[in-house]
């Protein structure tokens, strides 16, 4: 398989002394689902900025082998612009581009399509729930076209119900696009249903504890939630998660 990113030796710290990650090693595959799961400040969103390039490594390499990559960064909060509609939100991308605004507004729609949202496109972000919101970011993400995407623990702050449908949509979007996904999580469910390959993360300065490839089969849906084959996987990642809190630092 491909291999998109590689990570080699990687490390980050901070000016007050703390080494939040590192060091790495790991290499993203063109067309997987990877979750790097692991407890709140092992690293996981360190590493995911690393990747986006909204961070420099203090030590290690980050490289693209087949050069970088349109790259899409969806956080934990949908971080729109209060004063634009969900359509001025979502054509950012493409206007950062130098497209205008006609090609610009087509690219907006058909996103806010893909998401469910083509009739809150005149909407701002005030008039929109939580997980409307969320759609809008993703959606935005998806205007710039990417090839990688990564998600910062995307779902975390919606209910359950908003959370599995996204999880469902996001799924689809996913084997629609081709597209290679990097995605944060604390859940062991959500990585369960969503993941082809599970990264988890030791509790201190993020270092790799485990790698898990699941088999799951490609209609991932509601129903497989409620399946066998799901609680066992979910068991797994369980077992996993736990044995990287033990890991020593």
């Amino acid at each position: 398989m491909t291999i998109i990113a590689s990570l080699r030796g990687l490390e980050r710290g901070f000016a007050n002394g703390v080494k939040a990650l590192g060091p790495i090693d790991l290499d993203i595959r063109e067309g997987e689902f990877l979750s790097l799961l692991g407890p709140s400040g092992c690293g996981k969103s360190t590493a995911l900025r690393v990747i986006a390039g909204l961070l420099a490594p203090s030590s290690g390499t980050l490289t693209f082998p087949n050069g970088r990559p349109r790259i899409g960064y969806v956080f934990q909060d949908p971080t729109l612009m209060p004063w634009a509609t969900a359509r001025e939100n979502v054509r950012l991308p493409p206007e950062l581009e130098g497209l205008k605004r006609a090609e610009s507004d087509t690219i907006a729609d058909a996103a806010l399509a893909r998401v469910g949202l083509s009739d809150f496109a005149g909407a701002f972000p005030r008039a929109l729930s939580g997980g409307m919101r969320m759609r809008v970011s993703i959606a935005r993400a998806l205007a710039g076209r990417p090839r990688l995407l990564l998600m910062d623990e995307p779902f975390a702050a919606l209910d359950e119900i908003n959370r599995d449908a996204l999880n469902e949509d996001l799924l689809k979007l996913w084997r629609q696009d081709g597209l290679t996904i990097v995605f944060v999580t604390h859940s062991v469910y959500e990585s369960a249903f969503l993941s082809t390959r599970i990264v988890t993360l030791t509790q201190r300065q993020g270092r790799i504890a485990s790698e898990l490839a699941l088999a799951s089969p490609d209609d991932r849906t509601s129903e497989w939630r409620m399946t066998p084959q799901f609680a066992d996987t979910a068991r797994q990642v369980s077992r996993a998660l736990r044995a990287s809190v033990t890991v020593a630092a």
